[in-house]
């Protein structure tokens, strides 16, 4: 039985906290915060309950294979779990208003005949038909199993260029001889022709930190996982999986400590051997595993770096998952309606202002750092306050018809939320700016909402500077999934270090940003511990 510290109480910490405990080692958990969840938490208030980061979750086999092998009861008798249908209604600057079905390719496909004209659908479908084959061709190495050593081969775009329409797999520029790979949003230019078919594609990048102008054309897997797995709610909010979770990881007598700030990782023998404590305190282990962002860990270390010359390292360019989420909680007086969506998203009537906003103009250098990539840490770049947030951004709402999250069926609790510019490029400690840009999304939510503002109560503003407070991550910034292709620079740093003994969890490492990219990084993490490539976790 070996000593296990985990730093961090975040989803692919817990997982993998889960896992080896179950596994006969000896977990505890050292958590900075006063909770567990990470960026899964949740806001109270009045009897009004919010979900502070994701709200959906996809993939729910991966948290199902979590409780199938850490204990006796499954996920659904431990979280209330409901497929989202219609999964998202869309609503364009145009006035088009389509609703697209949960986990059916052929009810997308008519949705989009109907709105935005004969053969729309057959073009959605046959990008999506592409994704697969990335999907395919990337599943097991980009998500099953740890970063390989020769994780260059991953650098290559999977996504299969539709010789049909002439689409090569690199674009020239300026007419020369510089080529550069293809990226989502020329997928979406080329085979989608119609622009709010185009918004639609690359309004999957936006939600997960990605700028579709540097996403190399694989991100075309996000509406393809979303389309094909479907789209998930947890009675409770998604903070009722990681309540879940943090209950498996104490029935499997993993031992948490909450408010206990790790500040520097324990070297023995050329391996790690535990951690100490802001109290001065050291807890001696055989090793150690940290679900935080890896770019903190040279600080940790002393200043030494647990990369080897040519490993993937955190910090990378804007665009590579860097971005934040600007949310705003809603307290409604009166009834949901009866036939409400779930989620609808309100498309931003200038896509490429809002790009320039979140990540600077066509993709620049001025962001935070935070992101996979072969290089160095990031920065801060131009400085805080350089950027303007987008005046009519996209803003995503979620109407979920839930009791536990309002007061009686009198009420409503309604989240609103957009992709932003972390904390840096805009200066979102300045309050009377923040509630000015949540004033615009109430604006903007109102398309979604008739007649919203005559029933607003109160509202919670929450920016990318609140996320940096409760999580840790640098300027809020949400990371993103790992992706192939783009020579690497959107994967993140691997699972094992180059420190023996360390090993890295959660959505800041390998395989990136998401509720079911942090759960199966925790599955590697505690897969490489307990050695062996049969391990399945279970006893």
């Amino acid at each position: 039985m070996a000593r296990i510290a985990v730093i961090g109480a975040g989803m692919g910490a817990m997982a993998a906290a889960a896992r080896l405990a179950v596994a006969g080692h000896q977990v505890a958990v050292y958590e900075r915060g006063r909770t567990h969840g990470g960026g899964v938490g949740r806001f109270e208030r009045d009897g009004f309950a919010f979900d502070t980061g994701p709200g959906l979750l996809h993939l729910p086999a991966v948290y199902r294979d979590l409780f199938v092998k850490t204990g006796k009861e499954t996920l659904e008798q431990c979280v209330e779990l409901a497929q989202v249908d219609p999964a998202s209604r869309h609503v364009f600057a145009d006035g088009t208003d389509v609703p697209l079905p949960n986990a059916s390719r052929a009810g997308v496909v008519r949705a989009l005949d109907d709105a935005f004209g004969a053969g729309a659908g057959e073009r959605w479908s046959d990008l999506v038909n592409r994704a697969r084959e990335a999907w395919d061709a990337t599943r097991r190495p980009l998500l099953e199993e740890p970063l390989r050593a020769d994780w260059q081969v991953l650098g290559r775009d999977p996504y299969p260029a539709p010789a049909r329409r002439g689409v090569s797999g690199w674009f020239r520029r300026d007419g020369g001889a510089t080529r550069r790979p293809v990226t989502l949003a020329d997928v979406a230019r080329r085979e989608l022709k119609d622009p709010r078919a185009v918004a639609l594609l690359e309004s999957h990048a936006l939600a997960h930190s990605l700028d579709p102008r540097t996403a190399p054309a694989s991100a075309a897997v996000l509406p393809y996982l979303e389309q094909t797995f479907g789209t998930w709610y947890a009675r409770g909010g998604m903070r009722a999986l990681a309540d879940a979770v943090y209950e498996r990881c104490r029935a499997r007598k993993v031992r948490f400590s909450f408010g206990a700030e790790v500040v520097g990782i324990v070297e023995k023998d050329g391996r790690a051997a535990g951690v100490e404590l802001a109290d001065g305190s050291v807890a001696e282990a055989d090793a150690v595993v940290a679900g935080i962002d890896p770019a903190l860990l040279p600080a940790l270390l002393g200043g030494a770096e647990p990369w080897h010359d040519g490993d993937v390292r955190p910090g990378g360019g804007p665009g590579d998952g860097t971005a934040g989420r600007l949310t705003v909680f809603l307290a409604l007086r009166g009834a949901r309606p009866q036939d409400t969506v779930h989620r609808t998203v309100v498309h931003a009537p200038d896509r490429d202002a809002e790009l320039a906003a979140i990540f600077g103009e066509a993709g620049g250098s001025d962001g935070v750092g935070g992101s996979g990539g072969v290089g160095g840490s990031g920065g801060s770049g131009a400085g805080l306050g350089t950027r303007a947030p987008c005046p009519r951004p996209t803003v995503t709402v979620l109407r979920p018809d839930d009791p536990t999250t309002r007061p009686d069926e009198d009420h409503e609790a309604i989240t609103l939320t957009a992709t932003v510019a972390p904390h840096g490029p805009v200066d979102w400690i300045d309050g009377t700016a923040a509630e000015e840009d949540a004033d615009q999304l109430v604006a903007v939510a109102e398309a979604a909402i008739p007649g919203l503002r005559d029933r607003l109560m109160w509202r919670e503003v929450r920016t990318p500077a609140d996320t940096a407070a409760d999580t840790g991550a640098a300027g809020g910034a949400v990371p993103g999934p790992a992706l192939a292709g783009a020579e690497g620079r959107f994967l993140r740093p691997a699972n094992a270090t180059r420190l023996p003994g360390l090993y890295l969890a959660g959505g800041w490492a390998h395989p990136g940003g998401g509720l079911a990219h942090a759960g199966m990084s925790g599955t590697m993490v505690a897969g490489l511990i307990v050695g062996g490539a049969d391990w399945r976790g279970s006893q």
